[in-house]
C-alpha cells in the first residue's frame, strides 16, 4: 500500500531520503550548479514537503514552495531506484498541483538538470512545458526549466 502525506523534512527518515537525492544529483551536476534546499530550509512555513511510502518506509518525495507573486515552485522530487517508473513521482506532483490550485497559485514552476531525462518525462506528463529561466536560478547549460500554468 503507497501512501503520500504532507510530511516533516526533519524525520530521519527522509533526512535520509533527501541525503540520497543530493548525492544523486550530485554524480550528474557540478555542485555549483546543484539548487538544493537543505533539510532545515525544507521545513520553513513557505515549504510543504510530501513523501511517498510503501509500507511505512519512505521511498519518494517532493515540495512544494511559494514565492511571491501567486508563483509555486516544485522542489526535491525523489524516487528511489528500487520504486523508480512505478508513477509514485507523477502522483507527488499530483498533489503539490493539487495544493497550489487550492490556495488559488497562478503557475508552477521548476528548475531541474540537463542530464535527467526521467525527471523531464514525469514533468512533461504532468502538463509542464519547458520554458526559460524562472525566479532567480542562473540561465546555464546545466539548467531546465519548466513552467505550468494555473489560473484561467
Amino acid at each position: 500500500m503507497m501512501t503520500i502525506a504532507a510530511e516533516s523534512p526533519l524525520r530521519d527518515d527522509v533526512r535520509a531520503l533527501i541525503a540520497a537525492l543530493n548525492e544523486t544529483l550530485l554524480a550528474l551536476s557540478p555542485p555549483e550548479h546543484c539548487h538544493h534546499m537543505t533539510v532545515e530550509e525544507m521545513a520553513g512555513p513557505e515549504t510543504t514537503v510530501f513523501v511517498a511510502r510503501k509500507e511505512g518506509a519512505a521511498v519518494a518525495c517532493g515540495a512544494l514552495r511559494r514565492h511571491a507573486g501567486g508563483i509555486g515552485e516544485v522542489k526535491r522530487m525523489y524516487t528511489v531506484p528500487a520504486h523508480q517508473g512505478a508513477g509514485i513521482g507523477g502522483r507527488i506532483l499530483e498533489r503539490i498541483e493539487s495544493v497550489a490550485r487550492a490556495e488559488s497559485l497562478r503557475e508552477l514552476v521548476l528548475e531541474t538538470g540537463n542530464r535527467h531525462p526521467a525527471a523531464w518525462r514525469v514533468y512533461e506528463r504532468g502538463g509542464f512545458r519547458r520554458c526559460g529561466v524562472v525566479l532567480d536560478y542562473p540561465d546555464t547549460e546545466w539548467s531546465v526549466f519548466y513552467r505550468k500554468e494555473l489560473a484561467a
